[in-house]
């Protein structure tokens, strides 16, 4: 039961990857036509054609291979500096960059002279490349809303889930405590499993977020309120001087970095809650610095991941992950031993999480990536607001098509990196049990 829940898991991810990626390719689609580029093409998936359908000018389809999707708009680089389509070089980056052109050129036919992206202003063509990643990022922003807000979000809280026994460093946390360790001050003090704690030091605390900065901030005796059995007890602890995890402005720990805070010696209980507006945007905030972050992170992570690929070490947890090791991700929640409403929320959640990384990928400022098409619009917007300024000739469309060899280097990279996930995620996938 559990195997075919993993395989229904996983063929249920692999088709929400695919709405999300044609969700995205929906938004140049929308975007071109709506500022008049012809859109001769609108397919899901690569290699052979499974299914398609001509409607209008548009032909919509599925193709063979689940890994993707295109919107192929026409006339995406202008002609070169001598006014043509098609040139001959016998240099290697100049061919990559006259093999674009004409490739951009194969679906121009007659009365698309005013129909080519490159014809377009500056600004719509930054609208067009943006609209893709923003389909995801308003895809993944309505799922977690609605499931933040409906079904909630786990978060601790101020409630006593553990009492630790002595004062450990946070650097030697695993070890078991020594007959010389001082006893923790919430031990010492009769802090007990269930407690939740309502005032700290004279402050009123409602969240665990509340309580932490004023516990690292203490130090010497303080009055510690909690609720216990229906009625509020107040303890006296003293509070240590300990070496704890370093915190980063959304208040996670930093690995490896450590500083000397104030200890009382508990952990929190895990709650869920629903958040409100306020709660929801905040946390959204908070999200989606740390995947950035993140991303920022990927390439201190490759030796990690080659390792994991190749030399039989350990996965991190926060490792990088392909469709694959997403979609096993999703099989194996799904085939968790949980409430099935817990389930679902965790699987819709991971993939609202998927389309927030999809937009971040897509807006780096690269080629081929949408934000490198994005990039060039705006160099073209300033090139010709100087040259107005300065009332100079109309330096006229910026030719993306100079910088493929770029695209290439960055596109052969791109593809090394989706390779070494995709062993890692086969040999050595990450876990979520």
């Amino acid at each position: 039961m559990t195997l075919l829940m993993t395989v229904i898991g996983i063929v249920v991810f692999v088709f929400g990857l695919l709405f999300s990626i044609a969700w995205h390719e929906a938004g140049h689609l929308a975007m071109g036509k709506l500022f008049g580029v012809r859109v001769p093409q609108y397919m899901v998936g690569f290699g052979k054609t499974l299914w398609s359908k001509k409607i209008g000018e548009t032909e919509y389809g599925l193709k063979a291979i689940p890994a993707g999707g295109y919107c192929r708009l026409i006339g995406m680089f202008p002609p070169d500096d001598q006014g043509r389509v098609k040139a001959k070089s016998t240099s290697p980056w100049r061919s990559m960059i006259e093999e674009a052109r004409e490739a951009s050129y194969e679906e121009v036919g007659p009365g698309d002279e005013t129909r080519m992206f490159y014809t377009r202003k500056p600004w719509q063509k930054f609208l067009i490349m943006l609209a893709g990643p923003a389909m995801n990022l308003v895809l993944g922003v309505a799922i977690l809303t609605g499931t933040w807000m409906f079904y909630g979000i786990n978060q601790p809280s101020t409630k006593v889930a553990v009492v630790t026994d002595c004062v450990v460093p946070a650097s030697d946390a695993s070890r078991e405590c020594k007959a010389d360790d001082a006893a923790a001050p919430g031990k010492a003090a009769g802090l007990k499993v269930g407690d939740r704690i309502v005032e700290f030091g004279g402050v009123p605390v409602n969240s665990y977020t509340d309580l932490q900065p004023l516990i690292r901030k203490s130090s010497g005796q303080v009055t510690v309120v909690v609720e216990r059995d229906g009625q509020r007890v107040t303890l006296t602890p003293t509070i240590a001087q300990n070496e704890l995890a370093k915190l980063d402005g959304n208040g996670q720990a930093i690995d490896g970095k450590y500083v000397r805070s104030g200890f009382l010696g508990f952990s929190p209980l895990i709650e869920r809650n629903t958040l409100g507006v306020g709660g929801v945007v905040d946390e959204m905030g908070t999200y989606i610095d740390k995947s950035i972050e993140g991303l920022a992170r990927i390439p201190q992570k490759v030796p990690a991941l080659w390792g994991a690929a190749f030399q039989g070490e350990e996965r991190d947890k926060d490792s990088p992950v392909g469709m694959v090791g997403a979609a096993r991700i999703g099989g194996e929640v799904l085939a968790a031993d949980a409430p099935a409403t817990d389930r679902i929320f965790y699987f819709v959640q991971i993939l609202a999480m998927v389309n927030i990384g999809l937009f971040l990928f897509n807006m780096l400022p690269l080629l081929p990536l949408d934000g490198g098409h994005m990039v060039g619009a705006l160099w073209e917007s300033l090139r010709r607001r100087v040259a107005r300024m300065f009332r100079r000739p109309d330096p006229g469309p910026f030719d993306v098509a100079k910088l493929m060899p770029v695209a290439y280097a960055v596109a052969m990279v791109f593809i090394g990196f989706t390779v070494l996930v995709l062993i890692a995620d086969l040999v050595n996938p990450v876990k979520v049990t």
